[in-house]
């Protein structure tokens, strides 16, 4: 049992590599930390395929402990994370385990206190890789787990892992009539913080139904810190989702992911998910892709089989910033009475109806931006007191 920990430890240190001189050692490998609270329990673990300890899935490694895993909730993209954005994920059994699996994506997005109570649950681990922006839903899951886990009484730990773009706070702050899914609380586009600090603030700032407070511990980190040269460099073993596949992607998902609202495609079903935009009616042609489905990946991609025109941004400087200069763009040059979405879903990813309005008469980026700056330093502020990072 020694020699194995001892490869799984020495794996995981070669994978967060952040530079050179700094290796980043997520929660997942403090195993001394919380296998104590594990061996004692009757566990849940709320995972997906990044959910590893070096080369080995978390609870694949917390079965060789001698863990009791009774039970397994997955997020939007599945437990082996092959369900596409949006897609209904369903309840199954782990093939390789046999551990019943509760999907917390689609009609059930909260465990629920039967499922709880029929497993005999005492604990839940939950250790999910985010990438810092308000409408990627594993925060919202993470919502759910910490109020189910309070009103159950369980003990909730969370493994944390280093936040790509988790060197910068930036976009507007969430409207609460816009609340969804895709954005649950009064924060920004990106907020700057890994989901273990996420976890603090949802605590500590009362947001959980009745106020409840979750029994939390957070699993820290070793290595990372909010500076830009050590977030930028995060390279994650495995893609937090099927189409978030590069370094680029993630880099420039919070600024490319309020055009899921639009007409404009963010090249779901080509070969570079969020490194390319475009649509067929965009007026300069120097650039096209056509999307086409890909299994597992873009089932039916927007414009499919349809040449669109657009943007190349995979070799892109991406600055630390949420850049509404994209938007701009595209509403300038492609067909504006088809821009938007009819189902409003801009307005929720955005988290206010403000900023739509602000692009269809023309107002400036850095007007825009100024807009969003007293919210913003508000948050800032309020953020300080949950980091648990330098």
């Amino acid at each position: 049992m020694r020699h194995l920990f001892a490869i799984l430890l020495f794996a995981s240190i070669a994978v967060f590599q952040a530079s050179a001189q700094t290796r980043i050692v997520p929660g997942a490998e403090q195993i001394d930390s919380y296998i104590g609270y594990v061996k004692n329990a009757n566990t849940a673990v709320v995972a997906n395929q990044a959910s590893l300890v070096g080369n080995h899935h978390l609870v694949d490694t917390l079965r060789a402990l001698g863990a009791d895993i009774r039970l397994i909730f997955c997020p939007e993209h599945g437990f082996r994370g092959d369900a596409e954005a949006g897609a209904t994920v369903k309840d199954g059994t782990d093939p390789k385990t046999g551990i019943p699996i509760v999907s917390l994506y689609g009609n059930n997005k909260k465990p629920s206190q039967e499922v709880l109570r029929k497993y005999g649950i005492d604990l839940i681990v939950f250790d999910l890789q985010d990438v810092g922006c308000r409408f990627y839903t594993y925060i919202s899951t993470l919502h759910y787990v910490m109020e189910a886990a309070a009103e159950y009484g369980c003990q909730l730990i969370l493994l944390d892992r280093p936040n790509p773009n988790g060197h910068y706070v930036d976009g507007p702050v969430l409207e609460m009539k816009y609340q969804s899914f895709v954005g649950m609380h009064p924060v920004p586009v990106v907020y700057g913080m890994t989901i273990g600090e996420y976890a603090q603030m949802i605590n500590g700032e009362c947001w959980l139904s009745d106020s409840l407070q979750a029994n939390l511990h957070v699993v820290t980190l070793q290595g990372y810190t909010h500076d830009s040269a050590c977030c930028r460099n995060v390279v994650l073993p495995i893609p937090p989702s099927p189409n978030m596949q590069t370094p680029q992607a993630i880099a420039l998902y919070p600024s490319l992911c309020l055009f899921e609202g639009t007409n404009i495609s963010v090249g779901r079903g080509t070969e570079r998910p969020f490194e390319v935009i475009g649509c067929p009616t965009y007026r300069n042609r120097q650039f096209s892709f056509v999307p086409h489905p890909i299994p597992g990946v873009s089932d039916n991609p927007p414009h499919k089989g349809k040449r669109c025109y657009g943007l190349d941004l995979h070799e892109a400087d991406v600055p630390s910033a949420f850049d509404v200069e994209y938007l701009l763009e595209m509403y300038r040059n492609s067909d504006r009475a088809t821009f938007f979405l009819k189902s409003n879903f801009f307005e929720k990813l955005a988290g206010t109806g403000r900023l739509r309005k602000q692009i269809e008469s023309g107002t400036k980026a850095e007007e825009i931006r100024a807009s969003w700056e007293p919210k913003l330093s508000q948050f800032k502020a309020m953020r300080e007191q949950y980091l648990l990072y330098p």
